[in-house]
């Protein structure tokens, strides 16, 4: 990987070097079904990341597009585990952990996004209000009366 590259980037090429360590241990059965879906899932995860970090314009839309992923390759990680295609615990473990950490990165990533978008847009001359001087006239009980 290129130095300088966000830490999502970084942790989805590493999640998907350790699903293609997996299913390389997974029964052939697996190995072709689930362990198939795992890596197409964990490929557009990593390309999605590197999506949201290159196209600055669209940012906000793959992030959302990368959350989704994610969430769906938790769902077939989880399968994987419910059908016993990991030969060991160990194995799914680190793949849960490593998918925990990359979906909190990438809501961390998204809210951070969201703040800047709130504060992005600076309010021109001809849209803050005109401020009113009061007088010494305008006094509160004569506003009343």
């Amino acid at each position: 990987m290129k130095p300088g590259l966000p830490d999502i980037v970084i942790s989805a090429g590493r999640l998907r070097a350790e699903v293609e360590q997996a299913v390389r241990s997974f029964p052939r059965y697996h190995k072709y079904s689930t362990g198939s879906d795992l890596r197409q899932q964990i490929l557009l995860v990593e390309k999605l990341a590197n999506r949201a970090w290159r196209d600055r314009a669209r940012q906000a839309y793959w992030t959302a597009e990368l959350i989704f992923a994610i969430d769906e390759f938790k769902l077939s990680l989880q399968l994987g585990k419910n059908i016993k295609a990991f030969t060991r615990f160990e194995q799914f473990e680190l793949l849960a952990r490593l998918a925990s950490d990359l979906g909190r990165r990438c809501g961390g990533w998204r809210k951070q996004q969201q703040q800047k978008s709130q504060n992005d847009p600076k309010p021109s001359a001809s849209d803050q209000r005109a401020q009113t001087l009061s007088s010494q006239a305008a006094s509160p009980a004569e506003a009343h009366s």
